[in-house]
């Protein structure tokens, strides 16, 4: 049985876990270091749990910085 979360994480909740600001969050998927986020309408983007996850797994085995 699989454990992991589904869903998507709005830009705040984002923010929550990974303690950067916002600007630095969006720069950041510019260069590639972020995931991108899903557009659920024309204004809402959203990240997918498991893709906050990867995310977190690769800076705490050092693989990436903030």
């Amino acid at each position: 049985m699989n454990t992991r979360l589904r869903g998507y994480y709005r830009i705040n909740q984002v923010l929550e876990i990974i303690p950067i600001g916002k600007s630095s969050w969006w720069a950041g998927i510019a260069k590639g270091r972020y995931p991108k986020g899903v557009k659920l309408s024309p204004r809402t983007t959203a990240w997918r749990v498991e893709d906050i996850e990867a995310l977190l797994d690769k800076l705490s085995n050092g693989e990436g910085g903030l």
